[in-house]
């Protein structure tokens, strides 16, 4: 009597969870349109991925904690000096949960170059985010060129010639 139970019960938890927005969501890839982004900005910009449109787009999903997302940031602000110019837009999605002055706080004491937003679980889910860092390069016509997750010397390398390839797309 107790296994149809727990049968019923088993089938009724990998039904939920196939079915939650969680599971249906794969990680985003290469060559995938990047979802639509709707954000504010820590100094309270409304900010839209066609704000972004025919510029080459870094979005680096980070938290304040997290130390390899701290070991991205001088290359980051660094890219943004370089390319800026040139196409290049840098836009922090920051997954903290401690509210914006934490992260306002963040912004000024690593002198951000760059636009950081707080981002919801369901961007966070639409991006299939599992670790921070994560940074997505998104091209000039909107879709996922590269998306790295971690930070070291080896993805620097990677993130700028991908970078100097689109720009010059």
């Amino acid at each position: 009597m107790k296994f149809p139970k727990l049968f019923s019960l088993f089938l009724a938890l990998v039904t939920a969870s196939l079915l939650s927005p969680v599971g249906a969501n794969a990680v985003l890839q290469k060559g995938d349109p990047a979802p639509p982004i709707k954000v504010t900005t820590t100094s309270g910009q409304q900010v839209t991925l066609a704000n972004y449109r025919g510029h080459v787009l870094v979005m680096d999903f980070f938290a304040t904690w997290c130390v390899p997302c701290r070991d991205s940031i001088p290359h980051l602000v660094e890219l943004n000096r370089k390319f800026g110019k040139q196409g290049l837009q840098i836009l922090g999605m920051s997954v903290d949960d401690g509210g914006d002055k934490i992260v306002k706080e963040f912004v000024v004491s690593k002198r951000l170059n760059y636009p950081v937003a707080l981002v919801d679980e369901d961007l966070q889910i639409e991006y299939g985010l599992r670790s921070v860092p994560t940074i997505f390069i998104i091209s000039k016509k909107g879709v996922v060129a590269e998306r790295f997750q971690g930070f070291n010397e080896d993805i620097s390398r990677k993130m700028d010639a991908v970078i100097v390839k689109l720009l010059a797309e």
